[in-house]
């Protein structure tokens, strides 16, 4: 009997497409719809990491709706599950104990916009994608892309599914199929492992600055009715982040009773004890939000990366045979908080490129760097950078680039967010004064049930550490071990075995696959790739 640890690899099978789409969020179910809508007779294929479509979707979200408008014309008459009309904002400034209302910024006003969930949504514009003829596969993991004698991008290969941990296969084993395209379409939202690679590969970063990311974190509420105002916008700043750590919160009034909250964390933060998690937890106690939410019940929580570099970040979004759009291309615009219309408007400009070039990618990226996508996110290029320098700087800064509509003659750089983190001493931690909590959760691991995250244990872990010894010999002296503070759902313990002594511990099964490790690890050896292909978080209506 040949042993199937040793056996040689079987030919996998083929699937074969136009046009393959890594990622079915906003930005990728928005390009196959457009691909669709232009020409019927394109084969195209949506491949999406999580369970089912938007189980791993996390976002505010408030949005603009003059992208969909255009995709589909006619979404009003059957809108997503939660969509619920802006109505009025507001922007404070928090201390400890109050706050100040401020002029609400011009960026963030949202007249005309509507509040949603974006998993929801998603799971709403699969089916109007599926109509067109698209096909579309939860479950499916890429774990790599494939490529032919050239270099060019060819497809994509789903991962493996019944791997044990020790790399054997269980009784349950399927290997993965290959998926060649003419053409595959990167949608993967912020840090994507694939894309990661190919600017590397294909060294899409050569002329931009390295880009940059915030941590959101978010949970939604069910409460008493009669305390919401839907279609109530609420953004803070100030409390419970010092005045060197870029922070704020939203809090979105739904309907029946719900409350969406969140609270961002640049990850360009110096402070090596800083809990992104914690300030969160902090900001939900405030006099400001607490009595909103006594009483309540979480519906769910979960965390993600979001794509804060903006314009300077943006790398080359083409290469041979592939493209980037979305947050996986660096579209977010931090000022407005908000990068749904640009994932969408984004995607509609790939599939509309790709049909009017047979499918070839080259000129997309002219193409991108020439729309409204890119000159809006020109205009406000300083203003998160701005921040790097303190609050009030940055406020004096975006306010200069606002009332001049970002027509300063210089551009602000951006560094990688781990190069940012000091070294213990290196700076006195801030004061944080922070508050005695008492809302759910009371930890980061009952945060992780509400996220509903199921990994199997015996699968290899995806987290992977390329040398477990730095973390004991150097980075328990030199920064205290950051990634036990940064990561919001406890994946990284610092653990004492009688036999072996300190040794990292990851608790794999926990990751909602925010990426925050992948980016925020100050040593760069935390390399996060894809797990089993349904694993991870099942947000609800987040």
């Amino acid at each position: 009997m040949t042993d199937p640890t040793t056996a040689p690899e079987a030919e996998r099978d083929v699937m074969e497409y136009d046009v393959v789409i890594v990622g079915a969020g906003p930005a990728g179910l928005s390009a196959a719809i457009r691909l669709k809508q232009l020409d019927a007779e394109t084969t195209v294929c949506v491949i999406e990491k999580s369970s089912t479509i938007g189980a791993h979707i996390l976002s505010g979200a408030v949005i603009e709706t003059g992208p969909l408008d255009a995709l589909l014309p006619d979404w009003r008459d059957n809108p997503p599950p939660i969509c619920v009309p802006a109505t009025e904002d507001e922007f404070w400034l928090l201390s400890k104990t109050g706050g100040r209302k401020l002029p609400v910024p011009p960026g963030m006003h949202n007249k005309g916009n509507v509040i949603v969930s974006l998993g929801t949504m998603c799971a709403w514009l699969a089916p109007q994608a599926e109509a067109l003829g698209v096909e579309i596969y939860p479950g499916f993991a890429a774990d790599e892309t494939l490529h032919d004698g050239d270099g060019k991008v060819t497809g994509v290969r789903i991962g493996d599914m019944g791997v044990a941990k020790d790399g054997s296969h269980k009784p349950g084993y399927t290997q993965g199929i290959d998926i060649r395209a003419k053409v595959t379409v990167l949608a993967e939202g912020a840090r994507g492992h694939l894309t990661k690679r190919l600017v590397k590969r294909f060294q899409l970063d050569a002329e931009s600055d390295p880009q940059g990311y915030s941590i959101g974190i978010k949970e939604l509420w069910q409460v008493p009715e009669e305390r919401t105002s839907p279609g109530k916008i609420v953004h803070s700043f100030g409390w419970p982040a010092d005045s060197r750590t870029y922070g704020g919160s939203f809090l979105y009034h739904l309907d029946k009773g719900r409350i969406a909250l969140g609270y961002v964390s640049g990850l360009d933060y110096s402070d090596p004890q800083y809990k992104p998690w914690e300030a969160f937890q902090q900001w939900k106690n405030h006099p400001m939000v607490k009595p909103l939410l006594e009483g309540g019940e979480i519906v769910s929580a979960g965390a993600r990366a979001i794509v804060t570099g903006g314009y300077q970040s943006l790398p080359k979004v083409e290469m041979p045979g592939a493209l980037l759009i979305g947050d996986t291309a660096g579209l977010l615009n931090v000022p407005k908080v908000k990068g749904t219309h640009q994932a969408i408007r984004s995607g509609m400009l790939a599939a509309e490129h790709l049909a009017a070039n047979a499918l070839a990618p080259q000129g997309f990226d002219a193409a991108l760097r020439g729309s409204a996508a890119m000159a809006e996110l020109k205009q406000v290029r300083n203003i998160k950078p701005g921040f790097k320098r303190g609050l009030w700087w940055g406020m004096l800064n975006a306010a200069w680039e606002t009332v001049t509509g970002g027509r300063s003659p210089w551009t602000l750089k951006n560094k990688p967010d781990w190069s940012s983190l000091h070294k213990l001493g290196e700076q006195e931690s801030p004061k944080r004064d922070y508050v005695d909590r008492t809302l759910a959760p009371r930890d980061r691991l009952a945060g992780v049930y509400f996220a509903a995250t199921q990994h199997d244990e015996d699968q290899p872990v995806h987290l992977q550490v390329a040398d477990t010894s730095i973390c004991i010999d150097r980075c328990a002296v030199e920064y205290g071990n950051p990634c036990t503070r940064f990561c919001p759902a406890g994946v990284y313990e610092i653990v004492e075995d009688e036999a072996a002594g300190k040794r990292l511990q990851i608790n794999a099964a926990n990751c909602v696959h925010c990426k925050t490790c992948d980016i925020k690890d100050p040593y760069e050896i935390i390399n996060w790739v894809t797990p089993e292909g349904g694993s991870g978080p099942n947000y609800q209506n987040l």
